[in-house]
């Protein structure tokens, strides 16, 4: 089955001149060379699958973002997407334990729990003890100061556009994602619940747990929805959290990912932005749509 590479670089960092697609077709032996933006994105077809890699070894322009995908069911039905330094910038509970005075402790241990070294559910149980007492003021706080990542807007406004069911999942927190959700227009969202007392945080989490296997289970779930394969989905997240279902999903992406996920996923966004998840699609620059605030 023919293999399609997609080179998408960093534009900030130059152009991605005719001469490094051209040594990446030479490396892969590929053919049929198409430029999906001029000096920003190209892909082109070859037989067998490349070594990413070294394909990257041989590419001038270093600030370059390699994808690999099969010719088939390029455009995918299902898009599920992480939310903390994903398809936000931040993590919003670190932010939020910034409020409450331990942001070091818990930023250590979200360190630790995104690169699998401790249990997700156990971790987000002893982050959330911290926040006890917390006035539910920090909550819209730390949600006046959330970003969205760059590209963020514009790959789910696309995939709606062309018919993808979107939807976002988080091992964080309902307040959030409902936010991001209806800013950003997913059409679905899943995420954990804080418990308060109706003016400070108790401390606790509702269970049970948004897992990695309920962001897996969840995958699936709305592929039997669209009446799909799982080849059929995209995935994308950064963290340990995640990896289940960046392994099973049709095409899973790291983002700017934890080393441990950085090591098991092949496609990986190191250097450019979301927009290089329609791009690993075949998705022209002129097909995008919305943009970016």
């Amino acid at each position: 089955m023919s293999h399609i590479v997609i080179l998408v670089a960093n534009r900030q960092a130059g152009p991605l001149t005719p001469a490094d697609a051209a040594r990446a077709l030479g490396f892969c032996s590929g053919q049929h060379l198409n430029w999906l933006e001029p000096g920003q994105a190209a892909e082109f077809i070859t037989k067998n699958a490349p070594d990413v890699a070294q394909l990257k070894l041989v590419l001038d322009h270093k600030a370059t973002d390699v994808f690999l995908t099969k010719f088939r069911g390029r455009r995918k039905a299902v898009l599920l997407a992480d939310m903390d330094s994903t398809i936000t910038t931040t993590e919003t509970l670190d932010e939020l334990a910034a409020f409450a005075g331990v942001g070091d402790e818990t930023a250590a241990i979200t360190k630790r729990s995104m690169n699998g070294e401790i249990d997700f559910p156990a971790a987000l149980r002893e982050r959330v003890a911290m926040l006890r007492g917390l006035s539910l003021t920090a909550l819209e706080r730390t949600w006046s100061a959330t970003q969205f990542s760059p590209g963020a807007r514009v790959l789910v406004a696309t995939m709606r556009h062309f018919g993808a069911t979107t939807a976002l999942v988080s091992g964080g927190f309902s307040f959030f994602t409902a936010r991001v959700a209806a800013e950003l227009g997913f059409d679905q969202q899943r995420a954990n619940t804080l418990r308060d007392n109706g003016s400070e945080l108790t401390g606790e989490v509702e269970e049970p747990i948004l897992d990695a296997s309920a962001k897996l289970a969840t995958l699936g779930e709305l592929a039997q929805k669209r009446g799909v394969r799982l080849s059929a989905t995209l995935a994308v997240g950064d963290g340990a959290n995640d990896l289940p279902m960046l392994q099973a999903a049709g095409l899973g992406v790291a983002y700017h990912a934890k080393p441990i996920v950085a090591a098991r996923i092949t496609n990986r966004i190191e250097h450019t932005d979301l927009t290089s998840l329609l791009f690993a699609q075949g998705y022209p620059a002129n097909a995008f749509r919305g943009a970016d605030a």
